[in-house]
């Protein structure tokens, strides 16, 4: 079984994450931001990946850095699951519709972080979430995953439903991208030799 955990302890943040890459998308997350606990739910039931998280940060000072760090460490439990990436398929993509919404992702678990994020929303928050703290997620999980990721809302206007779907697409492409390759199985897919 590929699985991970990691403890993340800092003044500012108490968290712990476990995850499964192979397992049913089976989920216990609890961060004290609500609409951050939704979309890790979401990240987990679509990409199959299990996923445990418990998050207490210093929300009475606000939610960045509860934001920050629970990507961090959910991106270095990612990253410390995979390994040597032996057998994976690396790259992934999906497209994810929510009603009016469609968002595209596209990853490669490169060991080159980077982020390219296109999503504008037009509420300051989603429940008690700042909204402009939700690019900052995808950016904080990339570089602690070392992953490439791309993830482009390309029409919608609901908040709810536009980072549902960045989400949701993450999701699906992060389950192709970390499935074991059966004609590949025994080797990193890179001309290099490793990842």
């Amino acid at each position: 079984m590929r699985t991970a955990t990691v403890q993340r302890q800092t003044s500012e943040t108490s968290i712990s994450v476990e995850v499964n890459l192979d397992g049913t998308g089976l989920y216990e997350v609890s961060t004290g931001i609500g609409f951050l606990d939704h979309m890790l739910e979401q990240l987990s039931r679509h990409s199959l990946i299990d996923l445990k998280v418990l998050t207490k940060g210093d929300l009475h000072v606000d939610q960045h850095h509860t934001t920050e760090d629970t990507g961090i460490a959910i991106g270095e439990a990612l990253a410390k699951a995979l390994g040597d990436k032996k057998g994976i398929t690396r790259y992934g993509h999906a497209y994810a519709p929510m009603d009016e919404t469609l968002t595209r992702c596209a990853l490669d678990i490169s060991g080159r972080p980077w982020l390219v994020f296109k999503a504008d929303f037009s509420m300051p928050r989603l429940g008690e979430w700042d909204t402009e703290l939700i690019e900052h997620w995808f950016h904080s999980f990339a570089q602690a995953a070392g992953i490439t990721l791309h993830v482009e809302n390309l029409y919608g206007s609901n908040n709810h439903h536009i980072v549902e779907s960045c989400y949701k697409a993450l999701a699906r492409a992060l389950r192709v991208a970390v499935e074991i390759d059966p004609r590949k199985a025994d080797s990193i897919p890179s001309t290099k030799g490793m990842l």
